[in-house]
């Protein structure tokens, strides 16, 4: 259906969050243990970046790749890719950032 050149883009985000997956158990950054905060925190940089990509695709301002992209498009144009890039890349950063305050000792509850 897809070649692999197609399905690149989708691949990286998927191996962005296997590589940062184990954050979470290891050192307990408990980013997917809190969904709610999770959905909070990601939902409107994902709304607010996606909504920019369909005004500059309607704009000519911006475009994408059809070699690297799977030719599913959302309204506006948007590729279903840069929605992934918008919500993966945030849960993406919630994880180093919490993993990296757990291991800096930096986090609520205990002394600097």
């Amino acid at each position: 259906m897809f070649s692999d050149t197609h399905l690149q883009y989708l691949i990286v985000m998927a191996l962005c969050l296997v590589a940062t997956a184990p954050l979470e158990i290891f050192f307990k950054a408990k980013v997917y243990r809190q969904p709610i905060k999770l959905i909070l925190s990601v939902l409107p940089v994902a709304l607010v970046f996606s909504v920019f990509d369909v005004i500059s695709i309607a704009d000519s301002w911006w475009h994408y790749s059809k070699r690297y992209t799977t030719g599913i498009l959302l309204p506006g144009r948007l590729p279903i890719e840069e929605l992934t890039f918008f919500i993966v890349i945030p849960i993406c950063a919630l994880l180093t950032y919490e993993a990296v305050g757990n291991i800096m000792g930096k986090r609520k509850g205990t002394d600097n």
